[in-house]
């Protein structure tokens, strides 16, 4: 949902998102960063929850997430979600 305050100045860029001039609400994203910890090997890391590609541990390879055109399908267990 998009809050824009009367009175105040605002445009729609080329992505269509509202271009921040005095005052203006801003909506929260969507997406997260999550903190997972792999399966196999116990490694914790962040990966982004709508990935395009599939995040891999960087200690032992195994594929945490499958990208989905969407949210991911996490196939590593979550440890905290971030921001």
């Amino acid at each position: 949902m998009w809050i824009i305050r009367i009175g105040v100045r605002s445009s729609l860029n080329f992505r269509g998102q509202v271009n921040v001039v005095k005052g203006e609400l801003i909506p929260k994203p969507e997406s997260n960063f999550v903190r997972v910890k792999c399966a196999k090997c116990g490694n914790e890391q962040v990966i982004f929850d709508r990935p395009s590609l599939a995040p891999h541990c960087s200690v032992c390879n195994e594929v945490l997430a499958e990208p989905t055109g969407g949210k991911a399908r996490l196939k590593a267990e979550v440890v905290q979600m971030l921001g």
